[in-house]
Parts: C-alpha cells; sequence; structure tokens
C-alpha cells in the first residue's frame, strides 16, 4: 500500500536519535484510522515519545507504526499509519524531520452486487488437451 520511502526514512531517523542518545518523537495526524489516546490530542495531532524506554514492542513496517505504552498510567496498544506521521525529531535537539501527511486508504473492498458473487470464472479459450 504505502510505495514511498517514507517507512524507511522513519526507521533511519529512529536509530540515528538512539545512537546519539535522543529521544525519538513522532508527531502524528490523527483521524478515525488512527489508535491514539484521543484526550491528549490537539488540532488532530498527537506528540508521541517512540524511545525505547517511554514504549515496548515499537515496530516500524512498511504500512504501520505499532507499540504500547502507558499513557496516564494506564496501558494502550498504538496504532498508527506510516502515513500520518508528520514529523519525527530528537527531543532533546529538535533535529529531525518533517513529511508530508499521506492520508490512510483502506484496501477498497470488491464490488458488490448481483453480478459479483461466487460465481466461478467465465471459461477461457486456452490449451486444449489432443490425443
Amino acid at each position: 500500500m504505502n510505495s514511498t520511502f517514507k517507512p524507511y526514512l522513519l526507521r533511519a531517523l529512529y536509530e540515528w536519535c538512539n545512537d546519539r542518545g535522543h529521544a525519538p518523537y513522532i508527531q502524528v495526524w490523527v483521524n478515525e484510522h488512527t489508535r491514539v489516546p484521543m484526550q491528549f490530542v490537539k488540532d488532530e495531532h498527537i506528540i508521541l515519545n517512540i524511545s525505547h524506554t517511554a514504549c515496548a514492542g515499537l515496530t516500524i513496517d512498511n504500512d504501520w507504526i505499532s507499540f504500547s505504552a502507558r499513557f496516564g498510567g494506564v496501558a494502550q496498544e498504538i496504532w498508527v499509519p506510516v502515513g500520518h506521521v508528520a514529523s519525527m525529531y530528537a527531543r532533546e535537539s529538535g533535529e529531525g524531520m518533517s513529511f508530508e501527511v499521506i492520508p490512510y486508504q483502506p484496501d477498497t473492498p470488491p464490488e458488490s452486487g448481483a453480478d459479483s458473487g461466487d460465481k466461478p470464472a467465465a471459461k477461457r479459450k486456452g490449451l486444449k488437451l489432443v490425443k
């Protein structure tokens, strides 16, 4: 789904922050496809500390960032579409990168209707066994 190089840059920035001993933060655009603690969202954005001391099980794959963290003492699972990351930066220095926000588009289901169902595919012309 996400064919950009953004997830690769996010992983590199995360490693760069850790190598320098800095805490990586991400600014995330929030909508219905983002699972974050809504009480901390301001102007459709939330800032998340994704350092190894602040979260557990961090995964930055090509489509999603996921981890668990405590907010107000309550453990929560966080899910962020990679396209929703507006920036990643080091808390200590402010150095980092900003990104274009690309709203998440879930895979569209196949067309529904009378013609689309569990009908077998139409026979196609092809090779024929000749004896």
